[in-house]
């Protein structure tokens, strides 16, 4: 049996995969947790073969979550299922040692099959995204601007284009205000953008505002 831990912040949500899940007679539902913190106790307490992760909870970054799991825990497969889009962090979860990404819009019968391909050491992602996905991992020039902030950059350039502003970002990710407003320095000066506006025009142009 493929031993699982769900780590959502919705009950709902973790219901839903928890029933899905138990119609396959390879896969167990052993834990769930509703933020990072959580989860990263939980794995230091119990063994599990699969983390289901879901990128978008409270406090810590999703991604930092991910590359924390990978650290303490390298040969832990970790298949994230997120609200966002793949082209806006699929990518990021690969390269930061994740399995798998799946849209929660996918098909029960696609997240079963997902969680036993990356169970047996395999890679998982939609088959209209694994072209892209084949051309990511080239040094090319022609790259969008966002690619090359770092994960960080990414999350702050996403929640400015929100509306969010410096205080209000600092506060949510537990940075200094000194440290949010460097990070919104270097990316208007990688995506040589010159205010605030620009970054939200550019979001919702390329589908990266939050939803």
């Amino acid at each position: 049996m493929i031993k699982v831990i769900i780590a959502d912040d919705h009950p709902v949500v973790r219901k839903g995969l928890k029933q899905i899940l138990e119609e396959s007679h390879h896969i167990v539902v052993e834990d769930e947790v509703s933020n990072g913190q959580e989860l990263l106790e939980k794995l230091h307490t119990k063994n599990f073969d699969i983390v289901l992760l879901d990128i978008s909870m409270p406090g810590r970054s999703g991604l930092d979550i991910l590359k924390q799991i990978k650290y303490d825990k390298p040969n832990l497969y970790v298949l994230v299922l997120s609200m966002h889009p793949e082209e806006q962090y699929a990518i990021r979860a690969l390269k930061a040692g994740a399995s798998g990404y799946l849209t929660k819009e996918s098909a029960p019968e696609e997240l079963i099959n997902a969680i036993i391909k990356v169970s047996r050491g395999g890679k998982y992602v939609s088959s209209s995204f694994a072209e892209k996905l084949a051309f990511s991992f080239t040094d090319d020039p022609q790259k969008p601007p966002h690619e090359k902030l770092s994960d960080r950059e990414f999350e702050i350039m996403r929640m400015l284009a929100s509306g969010k502003r410096v205080t209000e970002i600092a506060e949510e990710l537990f940075l200094s205000v000194k440290t949010i407003s460097t990070h919104r320095a270097k990316i208007l000066k990688k995506m040589n953008f010159k205010n605030n506006a620009e970054i939200t025009k550019y979001a919702i142009k390329n589908n990266l505002m939050i939803e």
